[in-house]
């Protein structure tokens, strides 16, 4: 039996497997390439890779389909698992590939009960979360990732497409940890991937990157890759630089364009105001087909309820991921700034 079928049984690939396995328990199945390598599938739509030689001081964990409709990040993962199977390289890293929403993956839907990417950290745990199953997923791959982390050193990346276009197609979000600076490697990662902006958060949250962040001392990044389409209808050309950049980083070796920019060329934000729907007085003044990274003029009215009225500063301002049709308490929006060199 080949290591395919040791993983996947009769179906064709990864990604056929974790649809048609949607939802439910899958037993765990092992199995072993031709140089030694370790591939176990611990649940449905979650790899571990165990190189026979392991030559990093880093485990990397990547995710993708976190939420569910996203799916160029998943095909992505899933054509990285298919070259690896067909020996086209050899794994020198331990690496943790997750498909995080399979059910949603299925519908072609963000989620299904719950938004997945706001209920890390613990916050699975408390109402109205609590039983979903969502819920009890990000629940199990807390769990996942503590047991194939331990007390080693990880990296996170956690990949994703934006429900709407964006002035900056391609960026990358960065966890708040006070008082840490995104290291020189991975600001080279992120270009040699074709991903030339990052935004600096300003306080912890329950996403997936902040959880690896915060409780496993991951370098953490939520990285936007472009705009959402459905299963078959990617260009997956235009994802080229970061599967070329997680190839090379599995294989424990440095992306092909590494040193090629100078990471002053990373144009980075600093949030500047989150955007919480505080009643259903709540009144947004931003379209719902603005693209993200739309700048807003000095003094411009961005939102207002009836005790706070929120005008754009003395410098412009960016709106990234607005959304105003989201319960009372949660996130409308960030307005962002530009930091200066």
């Amino acid at each position: 039996m080949t290591p395919h079928e040791q993983l996947f049984g009769a179906y064709p690939d990864w990604l056929s497997h974790t649809l048609a396995l949607a939802g439910q328990e899958s037993k765990a199945a092992s199995a072993t390439l031709v140089d030694g390598t370790q591939i176990e599938r611990l649940g449905t739509g979650v790899l571990a890779l165990t190189p026979s030689q392991d030559t990093s001081d880093h485990r990397l964990i990547v995710s993708a389909g976190v939420h569910g409709n996203e799916t160029a990040p998943i095909e992505v993962l899933n054509h990285l698992v298919t070259e690896l199977l067909d020996a086209r390289w050899q794994v020198r890293r331990p690496t943790l590939l997750i498909l995080g929403n399979p059910p949603a993956m299925v519908a072609g839907s963000r989620f299904i009960e719950h938004n997945l990417n706001r209920l890390f950290s613990g916050a699975h745990q408390s109402p109205p979360h609590a039983g979903s199953a969502e819920a009890a997923r990000a629940s199990w791959i807390e769990r996942t990732c503590k047991r194939f982390t331990g007390q080693a050193q990880v990296v996170h990346y956690d990949l994703h497409t934006a429900i709407r276009p964006s002035m900056r197609e391609k960026f990358a979000l960065y966890p708040y940890i006070p008082d840490r600076e995104v290291s020189r490697d991975q600001l080279e990662f992120l270009l040699a991937s074709e991903v030339p902006t990052l935004l600096l958060q300003h306080k912890a949250g329950t996403t997936f990157a902040s959880f690896s962040s915060t409780e496993l001392g991951a370098e953490s990044f939520t990285i936007e890759l472009g705009q959402v389409h459905p299963f078959g209808e990617n260009d997956l050309s235009r994802f080229a630089g970061i599967q070329d950049s997680l190839r090379q980083l599995m294989r424990n070796q440095p992306p092909a364009a590494a040193g090629k920019y100078d990471v002053s060329e990373m144009v980075v934000f600093e949030v500047v105001e989150e955007i919480i729907k505080t009643d259903h007085h709540f009144q947004f003044h931003v379209p719902d087909d603005v693209a993200n990274f739309t700048e807003y003029a000095p003094g411009e009215i961005i939102w207002q309820d009836d005790h706070r009225c929120y005008r754009v500063g003395n410098q412009p301002e960016a709106i990234v991921f607005p959304n105003r049709d989201v319960p009372v308490g949660q996130r409308v929006g960030l307005l962002v700034r530009k930091r200066q060199p």
